[in-house]
């Protein structure tokens, strides 16, 4: 626990220090299924508290002195489940804005899964069958790059979606998007838009792009990246005359 922020960690007996608990307020971004981006009140309270080991082990480990850190969502809309996060921490927390600090690190948890999915099952990272140590490390910082990339499309055009494609793709990767998939079922994006070829991209992916279907996830924009890279190199190929030379 030195140094971290956790929400699952259950301590065995717990001992509440005097005072109360301060309270403070903290406005978040969500996003639904739709894509849309809404903004929640989360209520924020905090506490110091004194954990002691397990008895019959109090002898061999010591006391903690933790922080408990609770975030309930306020005023929640019908039809959708509150916001509620319970966290344990041993980093410092004297105020609001260290609170705050704590929140927006495990709020970022998700877009840490979502990186490690990429890894595993996008990059298959944990088959590699390679027969010394170094060979696997220079692998998997290549395999880091390339699973960031992912990320980090799918995260830009959600949050700018209106940006020019040419931020996150190169010409010749919009300029093959365009001969492989057709402008029509693009989830009714702007033409021209970032947003406009993740959604080629992704249905090259096997993104259905239907109406009611989420926006597009990591797994389809890594396989469709997957798919564009092979035919990249094809292309290049070509236009390089290498075939049959």
């Amino acid at each position: 626990m030195r140094g971290s922020v956790g929400g699952r960690w259950r301590p065995h007996h717990r001992k509440r220090n005097g005072g109360d608990a301060r309270r403070g307020l903290h406005h978040v971004e969500l996003r639904n299924d739709d894509g849309e981006v809404t903004k929640v009140a989360l209520e924020i309270r905090f506490k110091r508290i004194t954990v002691q080991p397990p008895i019959g082990k109090q002898k061999r480990y010591p006391s903690l002195e933790l922080t408990m850190i609770h975030a309930t969502e306020r005023n929640t809309p019908k039809g959708r489940k509150p916001i509620e996060w319970k966290l344990i921490t041993d980093l410092p927390v004297r105020g609001r804005a260290e609170a705050i600090e704590k929140i927006n690190w495990y709020a970022m948890r998700w877009k840490i899964e979502m990186f490690h999915k990429i890894l595993k099952s996008g990059c298959k990272a944990e088959e590699s069958k390679l027969s010394t140590a170094e060979r696997p490390a220079n692998l998997m910082a290549i395999f880091c790059i390339l699973s960031w990339r992912v990320l980090w499309l799918t995260m830009l055009a959600r949050a700018e979606p209106q940006a020019s494609p040419s931020i996150a793709l190169t010409d010749c990767e919009i300029t093959l998007l365009d001969k492989l998939v057709s402008n029509a079922g693009n989830r009714k994006c702007k033409a021209g838009t970032l947003s406009f070829y993740l959604v080629k991209l992704a249905r090259l992916g096997g993104y259905l792009a239907r109406t009611a279907d989420p926006p597009p996830g990591s797994i389809v924009v890594w396989r469709g990246l997957s798919r564009l890279t092979d035919i990249e190199i094809g292309a290049e190929l070509g236009a390089s005359q290498f075939v049959g030379n």
